[in-house]
């Protein structure tokens, strides 16, 4: 047996392309926060284990896990942290199952995240949506507060409000004053802040929702910290929450054998932000804003600032998510996306129709952000002006639009269920979710009307070559519908 063929059978085609590919050139500027930096990690298989004596058990925590949970805690403000080893996810399934009852109503902002649909699914909610502003930039917004009290009004028997703050793209919403909202009605307000763990951990971010009022937040550790895939966390950060459902949900959602690797890159995160925080956020800080200086000057590129936004009133802003518009350049989100990787070896977080996103942390190194702010200016001289941006403003319009609710999402499963062409369909009741992946956004859920807008859009997003989500032809030539 040659050494290739034996390499090749003892580690998988998937090891070898992950380890070839680490040792390219190619520079993260997607998640995981650790950025693949050499964080002296052990050998991973030796220290794999099981629920063994001296270990602890995560679902029944008394001595190092609990220990290190507290930790958690301390460094977040919260009354109570629990690791996640299922990712954000099933920290957002657990939280809303544990505050409301089967075919309750609550109210959800349209941006959330894939996970809290699931949810609404799953218990059989009933939904009020409260839809993000669109900014002129091509993205989606924030919450207004209003639009919450509005919600509720509408809807006063709703147990709970679920939103995402800050968005993919760094938006944050007023959650202080949303959470005051429902519980003035007698609801709870769960934040999803995956993207936002490195909140309150350097005054240069905004406050985290865990000191906004919040009753849970749920963080993904992995996203902006130097944490494993995987791993999150969730927070109880008001007494109104009962902590054993919160437990018994997890339960539930969680693995029962944990894995070890993963809790152990958690606590390794905790103690490296308590050792070293203040040092390492002061210089990520430092090199974030040369980066912007760095980028003022281009002509039809440009990357977002925070005083861009001054004009839209946001709350606050993520300036570690890097947003690079194209603008009036005759380039779009996709095509910036794809000459960053083939030419510059950048890898972006992800691409939508008129932007490009790139997620940093206290990991990123100056030669990273250097490396980027040069591609860019080289990039912007040889671009020419051809397009508007209220082409990105018109489509983000047509793409989350509103959409007729006929029937709740957990009642479409209920009836037969057709699949027909895309151009059959205008009329019908859908049947599934279709969304851009990433951020994960819906455009439509079952139990919505599909009308020849959406029809319309799904093509121009074919066009663009956006990564359609969420239908069963991966074609995307027919889609699910109701069959009544």
């Amino acid at each position: 047996m040659g050494l290739q063929k034996f390499q090749y059978e003892t580690y998988g085609e998937l090891y070898e392309r992950l380890d070839a590919y680490a040792r390219t050139d190619y520079y993260p500027f997607h998640m995981p926060g650790h950025k693949r930096a050499d964080l002296n990690f052990c050998n991973p298989y030796k220290i794999d284990l099981t629920e063994i004596e001296g270990f602890d058990n995560l679902h029944h925590a008394e001595e190092i896990l609990l220990k290190s949970q507290e930790r958690l805690k301390k460094l977040y403000h919260s009354l109570k942290s629990y690791y996640l080893i299922n990712g954000s996810t099933c920290g957002i399934l657990s939280a809303i199952g544990a505050l409301t009852k089967p075919g309750e109503h609550i109210i959800i902002a349209r941006n959330c995240h894939k996970s809290v649909y699931h949810a609404v699914k799953l218990y059989g909610l009933q939904t009020e949506y409260v839809y993000p502003k669109l900014l002129e930039c091509g993205i989606q917004g924030m919450i207004d507060p209003e639009q919450v009290e509005h919600a509720f009004q509408n809807c006063r028997n709703a147990r709970l409000i679920v939103l995402t703050s800050p968005t993919y793209d760094g938006i944050v919403s007023d959650i202080a004053k949303i959470a005051e909202i429902a519980h003035k009605y007698g609801a709870y307000c769960i934040v999803d802040e995956a993207h936002g763990a490195h909140f309150s951990l350097s005054s240069f971010f905004p406050e985290s929702a865990v000191r906004q009022h919040a009753d849970v937040v749920i963080h993904s550790l992995h996203k902006t910290l130097p944490s494993f895939t995987q791993t999150a966390a969730l927070h109880i950060a008001s007494e109104r929450v009962d902590s054993r459902k919160i437990e018994e949900m997890l339960g539930i959602f969680q693995s029962s054998s944990p894995s070890y690797i993963l809790m152990a890159g958690i606590d390794r995160c905790v103690g490296m932000l308590e050792r070293s925080g203040k040092q390492l956020f002061e210089q990520y800080a430092d090199r974030l804003d040369s980066f912007y200086k760095m980028c003022e000057n281009l002509k039809h590129l440009h990357v977002i600032a925070e005083k861009d936004y001054e004009k839209y009133k946001v709350p606050a802003v993520d300036r570690s998510k890097i947003l690079i518009v194209t603008g009036d350049a005759p380039i779009n989100g996709v095509q910036l996306h794809q000459l960053l990787l083939d030419k510059y070896h950048l890898q972006m977080e992800m691409c939508a129709a008129y932007y490009v996103l790139a997620m940093t942390s206290i990991m990123d190194t100056q030669k990273g952000f250097d490396r980027l702010a040069h591609a860019l200016l080289e990039i912007d001289q040889e671009l020419g002006q051809s397009v508007s941006e209220s082409c990105a403003v018109g489509f983000l319009e047509k793409a989350y639009a509103k959409r007729e609710k006929v029937m709740e999402i957990s009642k479409a499963s209920y009836y037969n269920i057709d699949e027909t062409l895309l151009s059959d369909s205008i009329g019908k009741v859908c049947a599934e979710y279709i969304y851009l992946y990433p951020p994960g956004i819906p455009m439509i859920v079952p139990g919505e009307k599909i009308l020849k807008e959406l029809i319309e859009v799904l093509e121009q997003c074919q066009q663009m070559g956006l990564h359609i989500q969420g239908m069963n032809d991966k074609q995307h030539q027919k889609i699910g519908v109701v069959k009544q």
